[in-house]
């Protein structure tokens, strides 16, 4: 069976593992293929992407017909204070100004390239305070508070509607995956008020600056634990999406 996974960064660490600094060393899609193995997938994923941006390249991308296709987004549409819309927006196919817009034109791009295919929607992970190995001035704060007036959560919930619309397989790794602020990390390597470096603990590091300018990367290697930079998946969080992948797609 061929497998089309359109997602965002995430997904693109599969078989990209330097750019995790190789502290992932598999991927969900090559750990579902590794249980599943007359599954084969196409990796279209790519980092920094909205669902809008997918919808807007949908047609460049040279995504192919399959038997499965995933759609794994929406934690950029949160961190960029995307409009959701409504479920209205998906129905009546208003374009991609909005994050249910824009899940109508990847649908409707799926539907032209095989309209029996299964389709999964992932809602996004819960993620914690993420600082890029390589530029720290690339860092943004967890799911545990708002971005422009908007929760994670409300994203997620997005994806749901869509997927009960739809009769879609969901796959809820917003509510269902374990994956939260509290163990994204075990510990964020912060500077005390006093100037040293401490171990902080969720949610203590949430009231103690990260300057990107002066100080050490956050998340030494003892300090990953679902994730390994807050945000991306560690080789243990790449784990419970292809279990939870898993599960829904040995069906097919």
């Amino acid at each position: 069976m061929k497998w089309m996974a359109i997602g965002d960064s995430i997904t693109y660490l599969d078989a990209h593992h330097e750019e995790a600094n190789n502290r992932v060393t598999k991927g969900y899609m090559e750990r579902v293929t590794d249980k599943l193995p007359y599954i084969n997938y196409v990796n279209h994923g790519h980092s920094g992407w909205t669902t809008m941006s997918m919808a807007k390249a949908i047609e460049k991308l040279n995504i192919e017909k399959a038997d499965i296709y995933t759609v794994f987004l929406g934690t950029n549409d949160w961190w960029q204070g995307l409009s959701i819309g409504s479920i209205d927006d998906y129905k009546n196919s208003t374009g991609d100004s909005t994050v249910f817009g824009a899940y109508r034109v990847i649908v409707n791009k799926i539907r032209t390239l095989n309209p029996e295919a299964h389709v999964i929607l992932l809602t996004p992970l819960q993620r914690g305070d993420f600082v890029y190995f390589k530029k720290f001035t690339n860092n943004a704060y967890g799911s545990y508070k708002d971005k422009n007036g908007r929760n994670l959560s409300e994203f997620a919930d997005a994806v749901k509607q869509i997927a009960d619309y739809e009769r879609f397989d969901l796959v809820d790794l917003y509510g269902k995956s374990g994956i939260k602020p509290k163990n994204a990390v075990k510990f964020k390597l912060l500077k005390s008020p006093a100037g040293e470096y401490v171990k902080y603990e969720y949610p203590g590091y949430t009231n103690i600056p990260f300057n990107p300018a002066t100080d050490d990367y956050p998340y030494p290697i003892d300090a990953v634990n679902m994730t390994y930079d807050g945000l991306h998946p560690s080789d243990k969080g790449m784990a419970v999406i292809a279990k939870m992948l898993i599960k829904v797609m040995k069906k097919y």
